[in-house]
């Protein structure tokens, strides 16, 4: 994949109609990157939307490339990219939707931390390193995450680890 026509384009009418026009209702998160928010595309998927902050200084060749680049990571502990959006200045990245939010959304919240038992724990722990592993080592690009923390790490519907924000820096 050396340029973005192999990337699925999504219109900024269809993520805006997703996200009932970025309403803070289906605002999910805040990062580095921007704000990140859920939306139910026509079919019925449910993704994940990231919209690069106005006050980043990323241009839209470092965009591209980044784009470019996330999509080439692909492997079962890592959140996927599903297509990215250019519209006028607005840049935005769509993702799988992760069911259960983040690690650091069970491990701060003593009732939500008591449903996770050892074997669930000791799976999440196997799939982050799993998932580093590839980054730092086995995928082409070999990766540097920078920011591992619970945070960053996603949880599926079957509590399977994925972790996000490896590209964007």
């Amino acid at each position: 994949m050396e340029n973005l026509d192999e990337l699925p384009f999504f219109s900024q009418h269809k993520i805006a109609k997703a996200t009932n026009n970025f309403s803070s209702d289906y605002k999910i998160g805040e990062g580095g990157f921007g704000p990140v928010y859920k939306g139910v595309l026509e079919d019925g998927q449910v993704i994940a939307v990231k919209r690069l902050s106005e006050t980043s200084e990323q241009g839209l060749d470092e965009f591209r490339n980044e784009v470019i680049c996330i999509a080439k990571l692909q492997h079962r502990n890592l959140v996927k990219l599903l297509g990215y959006c250019i519209h006028g200045n607005e840049k935005i990245l769509i993702y799988e939707y992760m069911d259960n939010k983040s690690l650091d959304s069970y491990l701060s919240d003593e009732t939500r931390s008591s449903m996770l038992d050892w074997r669930q724990r000791f799976g999440i722990i196997h799939g982050i390193a799993r998932g580093i592993l590839y980054l730092h080592q086995d995928s082409c690009l070999q990766i540097i995450h920078r920011d591992i923390k619970a945070g960053n790490v996603l949880l599926d519907g079957e509590m399977n680890p994925k972790i996000s924000d490896f590209g964007l820096a």
